[in-house]
């Protein structure tokens, strides 16, 4: 254990370095953390490494169209939705109505109300009402919702995907535990099952990030549809 809490520690010191260093202090970020924390939001939004991760990647692909499939407090999706510039559109999907209220008032706060768009509800059946609008395809999918329900919501990615789509999905370590097929924990078998579909699936090409830091031992999947 002492081992363990000895990695955290510098896990945490390097976070703390690379973010002095490269990820400038952002007030409204900070504004929309803590406003997560006063409205008793979980602590589980991406770290600031992570969520400039998510920002380079946006840039990168030149995505104008996002799914997110879980928005929390919306700390994510400002990260995301900064970078798909004006005309960009992106669709967050949220269970709790509290998590949304909060969400929408820190985007509010950063000025995206015109890009960002959240929809409250069952993430499965919010995706079947977007297959009956006949959306178009999306550019990238940030999955980091319900882990039991990673295989549903894989599905329902790949359908409103094309060739080029970049696909996220948070979480698919969880701490190593992701490759212990005797856990009882159903958010492990959740990502267990998600990552046996992509094993049998050509249609998109892939691989797992494992990550430490301030969130402790993780990672994230990332992969390109075909």
């Amino acid at each position: 254990m002492k081992m363990k809490d000895a990695a955290a520690a510098i896990w945490d010191k390097v976070d703390d370095y690379v973010t002095e260093h490269l990820i400038p202090y952002d007030e409204v970020l900070e504004r929309v953390l803590a406003a997560n924390r006063e409205a008793g939001l979980p602590e589980i939004d991406v770290s600031r490494t992570q969520g400039k991760l998510l920002n380079l990647i946006v840039q990168i692909k030149g995505a104008k169209r996002i799914l997110e499939i879980g928005t929390l407090g919306g700390y994510s999706t400002i990260w995301m939705a900064r970078a798909i510039g004006d005309g960009g559109r992106l669709i967050s999907l949220e269970l709790d109505p509290h998590h949304a209220e909060v969400a929408t008032s820190n985007i509010a706060l950063a000025g995206l109300e015109d890009r960002v768009e959240i929809r409250i509800g069952d993430a499965v059946l919010l995706l079947e009402e977007l297959a009956k609008e006949k959306v178009e395809p999306f550019d990238l999918i940030f999955i980091d919702a319900d882990k039991p329900n990673n295989p549903n919501y894989l599905k329902w990615a790949l359908q409103f995907s094309r060739p080029g789509t970049v696909m996220i999905s948070d979480n698919v370590i969880r701490n190593g535990e992701v490759i212990d097929h005797h856990s009882t924990d159903p958010r492990v078998h959740g990502i267990r099952t998600f990552m046996d579909m992509l094993s049998a699936q050509s249609a998109i090409s892939g691989t797992a990030i494992q990550t430490v830091g301030s969130k402790g031992y993780d990672g994230f999947y990332i992969g390109v549809v075909s």
